[in-house]
């Protein structure tokens, strides 16, 4: 199921933004701070919040919204830091994971108001 995946591969990347975070810190080299929070919070809370919703892995949109947003949730921050790291040049790839993550957060919504039920 989808949703399972989704939040394994949340705390997965999240440990893996805690670390980079330590390693910062560490070192005394803030300059990927953006690329730890893009990992942290698009890749670890995000993505396990996605996964809890009910109907996460039940339908087609629903699994291809969870894989949207995993790839997202990698190729986005992974390229803020090559940005940060090897300059303009390399645009495309935070560009490409942004509208991954916005097409993934666009299917979620509709899977959302789709599942929803309101009682009266």
């Amino acid at each position: 199921m989808i949703g399972s995946l989704m939040m394994c591969v949340s705390v997965v990347i999240l440990l893996v933004g805690m670390l980079a975070g330590i390693a910062m810190g560490i070192t005394q080299n803030f300059a990927l701070a953006p690329a730890h929070a893009h990992l942290n919070l698009v890749g670890g809370v995000l993505l396990f919040l996605f996964g809890l919703l009910p109907a996460a892995g039940t339908t087609l949109l629903a699994r291809i919204q969870g894989w949207l947003h995993i790839v997202g949730a990698v190729v986005f921050p992974v390229g803020v830091a090559v940005v940060l790291t090897k300059g303009p040049a390399f645009e495309a790839a935070p560009i490409a994971g942004a509208l991954i993550v916005v097409a993934a957060m666009a299917l979620f919504a509709v899977n959302v108001f789709r599942t929803a039920r309101v009682s009266p």
